[in-house]
């Protein structure tokens, strides 16, 4: 199945060689360009692609803004957001996992992991393992949010003991095999509790589901990560 990819950044040039890379694929697709917020929104009401690759920072209505648009939107549930940034923009990265995004990449990636990224949120799941990324969770996500927390405790009481220990692991940057290996599992049998504790707790993928275990005090905040 091909992977059909909407680019959005108000750079030109770096969405030709986005484009030209993406297409160098046999899987995948560019649908469209959006070179703001805004453009981004009404492409992708329009072409319904797959993933999304969202920059932040654009002109008139920004990355943060066209993604909880998106991703709020009953009708785009099956389009993932990727997000775009530099890891030295903390808080509008945790901002973005908030408003729906699956996971975040910096400008400086490489081709093979922009692509593997892609595929990532493809699939459902989100980027959320990296050394840096796991830090920045810990640092952000259960930080007090004008918006409203995402979730109370409540909404993990629907959850069993083996779920919940399943999604522990999961907000502690944990891949389906690290998991399956500390609690003597297979990789299917994780993903399966990953997907039931999704559904139970209306959690729009993986990313969405370590910030409720955050903001519902499952997971605590401590200090990043060293080594």
């Amino acid at each position: 199945m091909t992977i059909r990819v909407l680019l959005a950044d108000d750079q030109a040039l770096l969405r030709a060689t986005f484009r030209i890379l993406i297409e160098s694929e046999p899987d995948m697709t560019v649908v469209a360009e959006a070179a703001d917020g805004q453009e981004a929104v009404d492409l992708t009401r329009t072409h319904r692609p797959d993933v999304v690759l969202m920059d932040i920072r654009m002109p008139s209505t920004d990355g943060l803004a066209a993604t909880a648009d998106i991703c709020g939107r009953e009708e785009l549930s099956g389009t993932r957001v990727l997000v775009l940034t530099t890891f030295d923009d903390d808080e509008n990265v945790a901002r973005a996992l908030r408003a729906g995004a699956s996971g975040f990449l910096g400008k400086d990636v490489s081709a093979d992991a922009l692509l593997a990224g892609i595929r990532t949120v493809a699939a459902g799941d989100s980027l959320l393992s990296p050394t840096a990324t796991k830090a920045l969770i810990v640092r952000f996500l259960a930080a007090p949010d004008t918006d409203g927390p995402l979730a109370c405790a409540d909404s993990l009481s629907a959850l069993t003991g083996r779920e919940r220990e399943v999604v522990t692991l999961a907000a502690l940057g944990r891949s389906n095999d690290e998991i399956a290996d500390a609690l003597f599992l297979s990789p299917f049998t994780v993903r399966s509790h990953i997907h039931r504790a999704m559904t139970k707790v209306g959690a729009r993928d993986r990313a969405q589901l370590v910030v409720v275990a955050y903001q519902s005090g499952l997971v605590r905040v401590g200090p990043p990560e060293t080594g």
